[in-house]
């Protein structure tokens, strides 16, 4: 809604993040559920006590909710006492990444090492994303020699400050340019570029080794 402010919206960000409904939020909160539709609705931030509720309801803290260091990077406070790393399979790990989102290529780029962030979707088995014809990724990723693939990495991670856990999916595969007479078809994706802008380009790494981690308390 046009009037949403940023505290309604990230009310909801968490509320579908953890998939619950505005009565389950009330219900824990103990407030009515007209209430939450009304914060998540308009503009406004209500008393201290009741952002702190909502924060323990929504797994997060009253900081994030209110949208205080937003500019930083995340997981700065300390690790949990007792951290476990636990290693995923490759079936967990696609699993993971499956519902999309914002991930990072990596790959060696003409001015050294490069990591971006690209929005993508998995589909049929491989990643998808999409850049512009022309651009650094482009460039950087054809090898000039026919059928031969520059191999890459691309990563995704979630991290669950409030809970102090999270986990991170790392997929190597080549990345191929895909043929525009194919590209329609890859349209079903409904991927949008990171960036935005004209970028009708889309490249596809096809996973050749997915390792995962997640660290969680013992």
């Amino acid at each position: 809604m046009s009037d949403t402010g940023d505290f309604g919206r990230r009310i909801r960000h968490h509320r579908d993040r953890l998939g619950l409904t505005r009565e389950q939020v009330a219900d824990r909160a103990e407030m009515s559920a007209g209430y939450i539709q009304y914060l998540e609705d308009h503009p406004g931030v209500p008393d201290s006590g009741t952002v702190r509720r909502l924060a323990a309801v929504l797994e997060t803290t009253a900081r994030d909710l209110l949208g205080g260091g937003r500019d930083r990077p995340p997981g700065p406070g300390p690790a949990m006492a007792q951290p476990v790393l636990e290693t995923l399979d490759a079936e967990e790990s696609l699993r993971l990444i499956a519902p999309g989102g914002v991930g990072r290529v990596a790959f060696n780029g003409s001015h050294g090492p490069t990591v971006l962030p690209v929005n993508y979707k998995l589909h049929e088995g491989a990643i998808v994303f999409r850049t512009a014809y022309g651009g650094t990724i482009d460039q950087d990723l054809r090898t000039g020699m026919k059928g031969v693939e520059l191999l890459i990495g691309f990563e995704v991670d979630r991290l669950d400050e409030a809970m102090r856990q999270g986990w991170s999916v790392l997929v190597q595969g080549p990345a191929q340019h895909v043929p525009q007479e194919e590209a329609e078809r890859l349209a079903d994706a409904h991927v949008s570029p990171w960036a935005g802008g004209e970028r009708e380009l889309y490249i596809r790494i096809v996973p050749q080794q997915i390792t995962g981690r997640r660290i969680h308390s013992g």
